[in-house]
């Protein structure tokens, strides 16, 4: 029996399809992997729904797809770090490995990178996909496919963290119950985290938050930003030493300075308007540290070393399961919100 590629692609905003695409060999230094696992990000929903994040404008069909993992089905010339067989999760960025940002680690600011699912580069939610052997992480027997494929927003999380710097004894403030939030939530308490305290507008995904370890939850029912810090430091009995937003929400941005003590740090994770209003001075007077973070860099063997030794368990994460048949089922499902890690499960 001939493979087949059944393969998820959008054409334009409100247009995806499934379709039968080429089986491509994998180029040097690359592999052919065998998807096994995908999961739907909000990032994959909105390419779908709007046909554009910002500066990357869907203008031709591109595949979607970054959060996955697979089997090694062929090798590419000059691989010698994988075998056929190897079951593997995919980092979906590879960059240039040239630039200044790439000689100085940083690479997840390269300019030239190719990430998996960001216009014009084709991601990876089909049945073959051919990937960059270097940014390809083997999984040990006791590691599933579906946790190799939590590796991506649980690597945005470690660099969260990292660069938050959270450590044994922190109090942190995590803004958003969604997926990210809630693998910002079992990284730091895997890194120590003392106390970590959750804010959401659903109650229901801090009932969940609080499943998975949250010490408190906060359910936010007003935009005034103070009225939902003066709940975090009236729990804590103090502001948080680091808070990380994962909502993107303005008024949610605003409450992460507010309700961080002097000398702390705000990360922001979460991608909502360009321009936000913010408390500027009330963070500088009181020394409090804003910053961003771009995906992730040198993360995924830490991430994987997280699952692999049982600090952090992501399994709970995956709400809903598919069939890459049932793809645009599961993406319906992932546009109204419900659940949280859907994931389609790309195998025959």
């Amino acid at each position: 029996m001939t493979d087949t590629n059944l393969t998820a692609i959008v054409y334009k905003k409100g247009d995806l399809r499934l379709e039968d695409t080429e089986i491509k060999e994998p180029g040097p230094g690359q592999v052919q992997l065998r998807m096994c696992n995908v999961g739907i990000c909000g990032s994959d929903v909105h390419f779908w729904t709007h046909g554009a994040i910002g500066d990357f404008v869907v203008k031709a069909p591109m595949i979607i797809g970054h959060e996955g993992a697979g089997v090694v089905n062929k090798l590419g010339s000059g691989v010698t770090n994988l075998k056929i067989g190897d079951r593997v999760a995919i980092e979906p960025g590879v960059p240039c490995k040239c630039c200044k940002f790439c000689k100085q680690g940083r690479y997840n600011l390269c300019p030239h990178v190719i990430f998996c699912a960001t216009p014009p580069d084709h991601g990876n939610l089909s049945r073959f996909y051919c990937h960059d052997a270097d940014f390809c992480y083997k999984l040990p027997d006791h590691v599933s496919t579906e946790e190799g494929a939590l590796l991506e927003p649980l690597s945005v999380s470690v660099h969260a963290c990292t660069r938050a710097g959270v450590t044994l004894g922190s109090r942190v403030l995590v803004c958003g119950a969604g997926p990210i939030g809630l693998v910002n939530l079992l990284t730091a308490k895997a890194k120590g985290a003392a106390d970590v305290i959750i804010t959401d507008i659903d109650a229901s995904r801090l009932e969940f938050a609080k499943s998975l370890g949250a010490d408190h939850t906060v359910l936010v029912t007003s935009r005034d930003p103070l009225d939902t810090a003066n709940k975090v430091e009236a729990i804590l009995g103090d502001k948080a030493d680091i808070t990380i937003e994962c909502s993107g929400a303005p008024p949610s941005i605003r409450t992460a300075i507010f309700a961080t003590a002097p000398g702390g740090c705000v990360v922001l994770v979460g991608l909502g308007p360009a321009d936000v209003e913010l408390p500027i001075v009330n963070a500088a007077v009181r020394e409090v540290d804003i910053r961003g973070i771009f995906r992730y860099v040198n993360c995924y063997p830490t991430a994987l070393a997280m699952i692999a030794s049982g600090k952090v368990n992501v399994k709970p994460l995956v709400t809903h399961r598919f069939k890459l048949e049932q793809t645009l089922e599961a993406f319906e499902l992932a546009k109204q919100g419900k659940g949280v890690k859907i994931m389609i499960n790309c195998e025959k």
